[in-house]
């Protein structure tokens, strides 16, 4: 049987055919349709965990006690999961470990574009890169058995392009694996310093090893073409090679950490001048050189941004360069925007109105930063908004202080916040908190967290009360609010930000794009344009539904987009918004 399959539903197959017990994870694009598809193999335990930190240690904890683990991430997401990662590669694996870290060349839907593979050799674990879905599912199952046959974890690398494109996958059964059990091993396990300097010694005795296997492994392939040209390349980088230089010679490395070195020597003796193209980082270039060996990689090759089979071309000069366009007429622009009747948009108008300093955070919520709203003053990484708040009250005189909030999901604030809160609350600062809840992780398509309820497989679980949580760290001065209030919103907020104590508001209402939300009847409204003095104030909210008309000077909701939820109304003072009789 074969089927058409994305990256991440082939890592899904693969971990169902390797006989997975478990698989935990954070959602986070592109990765986040990993575990949603492991999710569909009920042979297999999954879950999501609140952050990758917790996923890297529940995961070793079940490899502790023998099943079969897998762990996946974007690429930043490594970073939560740093500490426990570097003590594996340490450890080793009782159960396999197979950690999936789905990079983003481009950043397409990132902070930066990271290139993991330094990480694999930073933490000395192994390290595969598939070029298409068929051996991403392979390489699932390949490294769930060199987990356990060599005692280590292993990194399958996986990008953008890989994750989201898809291609022809063949289906094969599920081999069962009884797990293992717990078995105490302190010396292994607890890695104190002395039990830690002689796993180091090991950890490099198994590279030694495994370096041997990547100059054996199958999926390490020399092609010999014309000779002139011998070009090293791994991962999506691949497909763009044989695209844009099909007469080249090419040596693809599906085993990429340890480096296949013998076979590198090889294929270097037998071309005539050596190239390397990888995304990002000149991770192989590098290792390459230091082997006292010529190649060609960062020379042509970008180090930024993602390649395609055009860019290859124009490094190895096999065409011209794309000559700028002369467009007489352009397409207006669309910059991104939170959606219709987005419950947190009430929020960012009251900070910018207020002209507030706000700290922000990672999530659809980042997008409240753009105009007109343009209501965020930084955004750095998971839970950072709060540090980040605590950190600018520090550092103003207070002479001249400006008053100052932090903004963050019910997810993040899950994911990596309550550490920061606890923080100003344990040195004594006075930030206000505006945690925006909509009731799920809406920006990598609504996963479940804890404050739903429910579990990634569906099952119902305790559903986290935010105020009595944020009560329990200490915090006395705790609200909860309808973020369809437009005036309540703001008094609330201005009236938080002048309290000299730290206080914490709750800004609660669903994502409008929840299936049960979008199935509700909804009102619709409209613009009378006789009383519309065309002052903006409802253009100002930056709803897309919203468009103003400079010819006319008039506004205009768009029937197709308006979701109800009054906040343009509630912005009018001329009475000229009005609800369309019948709308429901």
């Amino acid at each position: 049987m074969k089927e058409l399959l994305s990256g991440n539903e082939a890592v899904a197959r693969g971990a169902y055919e390797g006989g997975l017990h478990f698989a935990v994870a954070y959602p986070g694009t592109p990765s986040t349709e990993i575990l949603e598809n492991i999710s569909k193999y009920k042979e297999i335990r999954s879950q999501w965990a609140v952050n990758e930190k917790t996923s890297m240690e529940i995961g070793l904890g079940a490899s502790f006690g023998g099943a079969k683990t897998l762990i996946a991430m974007k690429h930043v997401g490594l970073n939560v999961a740093a500490d426990p990662f570097f003590s594996i590669g340490y450890i080793g694996a009782r159960g396999a470990i197979v950690i999936v870290t789905a990079d983003d060349p481009g950043m397409h839907s990132s902070q930066n574009e990271q290139d993991n593979r330094n990480y694999a050799r930073s933490a000395k674990i192994p390290m595969f890169e598939p070029t298409d879905s068929q051996e991403t599912k392979e390489f699932v199952k390949i490294a769930l058995g060199i987990s356990e046959e060599y005692d280590t974890p292993v990194i399958i690398r996986i990008t953008t392009r890989i994750c989201h494109s898809k291609s022809i996958v063949e289906f094969n059964d599920r081999k069962e694996f009884p797990i293992k059990g717990y078995e105490k091993n302190v010396r292994k396990n607890l890695i104190l310093p002395a039990h830690a300097r002689i796993l180091h010694k090991k950890a490099e005795e198994r590279l030694i090893k495994l370096r041997e296997y990547s100059n054996n492994f199958k999926y390490n392939t020399i092609e010999y073409n014309d000779k002139k040209i011998g070009i090293i390349t791994s991962g999506i980088s691949y497909q763009y090679v044989k695209e844009a230089m099909p007469n080249a010679s090419v040596l693809k490395i599906g085993f990429s950490w340890p480096l296949p070195d013998k076979l590198i020597r090889e294929f270097a003796d037998n071309v005539e001048t050596l190239y390397v193209v990888e995304e990002n980082d000149p991770f192989m270039e590098t290792e390459i050189k230091a082997m006292g060996i010529n190649i060609i990689g960062k020379d042509i090759i970008p180090i930024t941004n993602e390649l395609n089979p055009r860019i290859v071309k124009e490094a190895f000069k096999t065409v011209e360069p794309f000559a700028p366009l002369d467009i007489k007429e352009k397409a207006p622009i669309r910059p991104p925007a939170l959606c219709p009747g987005c419950p947190h948009t009430s929020v960012f108008r009251a900070i910018n109105k207020l002209k507030l300093i706000a700290t922000g955070d990672i999530g659809c919520y980042t997008l409240g930063a753009l105009p007109p709203l343009s209501a965020m003053d930084t955004c750095v990484d998971m839970g950072a908004s709060i540090g980040n708040a605590f950190g600018i009250e520090i550092s103003q005189p207070k002479s001249d202080a400006r008053k100052i909030v932090a903004v963050i999901g019910d997810s993040t604030f899950y994911h990596s916040g309550i550490t920061g809160l606890i923080d100003v609350i344990y040195n004594k600062g006075k930030i206000t908190l505006i945690i925006l809840d909509n009731s799920i992780t809406a920006m990598t398509g609504h996963q479940d967290n804890p404050g739903t309820g429910k579990t990634l497989m569906g099952e119902d679980t305790v559903k986290m009360d935010l105020k009595k949580l944020v009560e329990g760290l200490g915090i006395k001065h705790v609200y909860e609010i309808n973020s369809y209030e437009l005036e309540g919103v703001e008094e609330l907020i201005k009236r938080e930000t002048n309290r000299d104590e730290p206080s914490v508001i709750i800004a609660r209402n669903p994502c409008v794009l929840l299936p049960e939300i979008r199935k509700k009847p909804k009102d619709k409204y409209r613009v009378d344009p006789d009383k519309c003095t065309g002052c903006q104030l409802c253009v100002k909210l930056g709803c897309p539904a919203i468009s103003f008309d400079k010819s006319t000077k008039k506004a205009s909701i768009s029937e197709q987009y308006c979701v109800g939820c009054t906040l343009c109304v509630q912005s009018c003072k001329f009475d000229a918004i009005n609800k369309i009789e019948g709308s429901l």
